[in-house]
């Protein structure tokens, strides 16, 4: 089973006041504005100008800690934040960083053996279009269907973005899912959480589907 060898690091920020998940945007937005010359922490090359392509800097929140993810070239931003952050300012108040752990890994990606994930954010699987025909499916089954399809079109998605070829057919099958509610950029937004299993490597705590570099869709392997 062919795979690929990807670098990746990870920022771990400890923090003197807990951090909620519902911060990762203001985190985001504050690092962001931080090293606005640097695309790669908002995803946009101009003003209102998305780059199109599978975030290589996510934010997230993990067990009330900040964490950054930096994949190929945005290992190189986050040691920017490694460098010259020292507070994470938002909410009207200066959150000293009193701790940065830095994990550099080479990690797997792609089709392998059936692997168990769980989501530890909401995956935002469902755009305007295929929101209404979850809705109108009603029966479970067909939802789990249709949802499946869509995991492994974000899969495909994501190997395209990072030069990878998917040579055999992806497998997944949702083990258990429950509907939550949400918000993104202050606009509600139904979400999911649980567990299912893939036959593709995927490392822990990248993200899947919609708005992944804010922390969405964080996912990590348990068997």
């Amino acid at each position: 089973m062919k795979q690929i060898e990807i670098t990746s690091i990870e920022l771990w920020l400890g923090t003197a006041s807990r951090v909620s998940s519902t911060d990762v945007e203001k985190i985001r937005g504050y690092i962001g504005n931080t090293f606005i010359e640097d695309p790669l922490f908002h995803n946009h090359k101009e003003k209102d100008k998305l780059i199109y392509r599978y975030p290589v800097v996510q934010y997230k929140v993990i067990n009330c800690i900040p964490l950054l993810i930096g994949i190929n070239e945005g290992i190189d931003s986050l040691w920017k934040v490694f460098e010259d952050i020292s507070v994470l300012n938002f909410n009207n108040t200066k959150n000293e960083i009193f701790e940065k752990e830095t994990l550099l890994k080479q990690v797997m990606f792609g089709i392998s053996r059936l692997q168990i994930y769980t989501f530890q954010s909401p995956w935002l699987a469902l755009n305007k279009q295929n929101y209404e025909k979850y809705l109108k499916l009603g029966n479970w089954e067909k939802r789990k269907e249709l949802l499946e399809k869509i995991l492994i079109g974000n899969i495909l998605s994501i190997s395209k973005s990072l030069g990878y070829t998917v040579e055999q057919e992806i497998r997944t099958d949702i083990k258990y899912f429950k509907e939550v509610h949400t918000t993104l950029k202050g606009n509600p937004m139904l979400g999911f959480l649980g567990s299912f299993s893939l036959n593709f490597k995927f490392p822990d705590y990248w993200g899947i589907g919609k708005s992944v570099s804010r922390g969405f869709g964080t996912i990590k392997n348990i068997l």
